[in-house]
């Protein structure tokens, strides 16, 4: 049995078939708040006696929906050293972590004239099922989302690919890009435009391949370097190996210079306050708050319970509550201030830890991360999954049984911490992988595989 915090009620059983999941430390009364990692994670629903098991059955959700924060600040780290690796320079002063050539397609009906070129050129084309039908604020989340993707630093050359009628023209995208591409790294082709567009889209691939065949890496800084913070399906281990390795590698990443992305808003509710109280200064609160409640209103707004979570394989792996999910997701981030708070399918531009506005979805939530700007995505996992963004995204299981069973599927271990090995040393080992991942040094799982995709998030109607 492990305890987290000596102010828990409850503990965690590490082995058998239970594993992951919690057990009364002592009597816990009716009503009464049951705590783990030293914090509320919901009340119980009925009496429950030391050594008995805590799940679902006994314990529920202790949140409400639209609540008042207080700014109660409290100091960050000091952000010291400096580290470097190697990348690709981009001409906005970027850089990349790889060289690849990509395929955006401006609108879903282009999704196979994509994939037929991908399978000529050996490019990626990243489909999707938007870019026409869609109004508002949807039409303007595809735009900004698919022209992060195009300014992306690890493509060194992008053919975006248009229909010619669709809402998402490349004229009308163009004007959403503005001047952050650079015209020598991106080709536009439309398709009702040309006689033969796998062969045009063939030429132009054969064009950025030349291109970019001239970048070398260079040594850079790692105030050059994002990187985003995700989990997914997550257990009862995510928030005692996987999640803290990830948040000590935050802050010691941050310390040196480089910046890294929290998003699942829906999975900040009921830790957002340790969050908020990191932020920089009033007005970074301010808009932490505004992030929640507009995705609580979001919820309501459609008329689903703000608290539907955690998921099947959540509950599973040992994790009753969103509060539960919630402490242990947010483990990620470590300990740095809030610099900034971003818009969805916004880059970042404040060094050190930023929150960014995203489901909780595991690939809405880590292509948005590559549209925001990170070269690399770190994706703690206990139940496992093959998934992998435009980026390289780095599974790191949060037990053993799932890093052995899974290997084509895992970077790393992150389990040995519950068989003895200490934090700073497998620290040391995690930040070097990351930094050989940076480097070129090492594929992740998902690279090897293959196994790249994107999905764009929508919340309203499709005409």
């Amino acid at each position: 049995m492990l305890v987290i915090d000596e102010r828990d009620n409850v503990a965690v059983q590490t082995e058998g078939p239970q594993a992951g999941h919690k057990i009364a430390r002592r009597d816990i009364a009716l009503g009464e708040a049951v705590i783990k990692y030293g914090y509320p994670i919901g009340v119980a629903s009925a009496a429950i006696k030391e050594g008995e098991w805590v799940h679902s059955h006994n314990l529920k959700t202790g949140l409400g929906d639209i609540l008042d924060y207080t700014y109660e600040p409290i100091a960050a780290p000091a952000l010291t050293g400096s580290d470097t690796f190697m990348g690709y320079a981009r001409a906005d002063g970027r850089v990349g972590v790889r060289n690849e050539i990509w395929i955006i397609p401006t609108v879903g009906c282009m999704n196979d004239a994509a994939r037929a070129l991908a399978k000529r050129t050996g490019a990626y084309a990243f489909c999707h099922p938007y870019g026409c039908s869609q109004l508002g604020e949807d039409h303007q989340n595809t735009q900004r989302a698919l022209a992060g993707l195009i300014c992306h630093p690890n493509a060194g050359g992008v053919l975006v690919l248009g229909l010619g009628c669709e809402n998402n023209r490349i004229e009308l995208l163009k004007k959403v890009l503005g001047d952050t591409y650079d015209p020598e790294r991106v080709r536009f082709l439309e398709g009702q435009s040309v006689s033969d567009e796998l062969a045009e889209g063939e030429r132009l691939i054969e064009e950025l391949k030349e291109r970019a065949a001239q970048d070398k890496r260079t040594e850079q800084p790692v105030s050059k370097l994002v990187v985003g913070l995700k989990c997914g399906g997550s257990d009862g281990f995510s928030g005692i190996t996987a999640n803290p390795l990830v948040g000590i590698f935050s802050d010691l990443f941050i310390q040196k210079g480089g910046s890294t992305i929290l998003t699942e808003v829906p999975e900040m509710f009921g830790a957002e306050t340790i969050l908020m109280n990191r932020c920089k200064d009033r007005e970074t609160f301010e808009k932490t708050v505004s992030m929640i409640n507009a995705f609580k209103n979001y919820y309501k707004a459609n008329g689903q319970p703000v608290y539907e979570n955690p998921s099947p394989g959540n509950k599973d792996g040992g994790i009753t509550t969103l509060e539960e999910k919630s402490l242990g997701c947010t483990q990620k981030s470590g300990n740095a201030a809030v610099v900034d708070v971003l818009a969805y399918g916004e880059r970042v531009k404040c060094a050190g830890l930023n929150l960014l506005n995203a489901p909780g979805n595991d690939l809405i939530a880590a292509t948005a991360l590559a549209a925001s700007g990170a070269q690399i995505v770190l994706f703690t996992t206990g139940r496992g999954t093959p998934f992998g963004c435009p980026v390289p995204t780095m599974k790191i299981a949060t037990n053993s049984a799932l890093a052995n069973r899974k290997q084509n599927w895992i970077d790393f271990n992150a389990g040995v911490l519950l068989e003895g090995e200490s934090m700073s040393a497998v620290a040391q080992r995690f930040y070097q992988t990351v930094k050989e991942i940076a480097n070129g040094e090492r594929q992740t799982r998902n690279e090897e595989n293959g196994y790249r995709e994107i999905s764009l998030f929508k919340t309203g109607v499709i005409l």
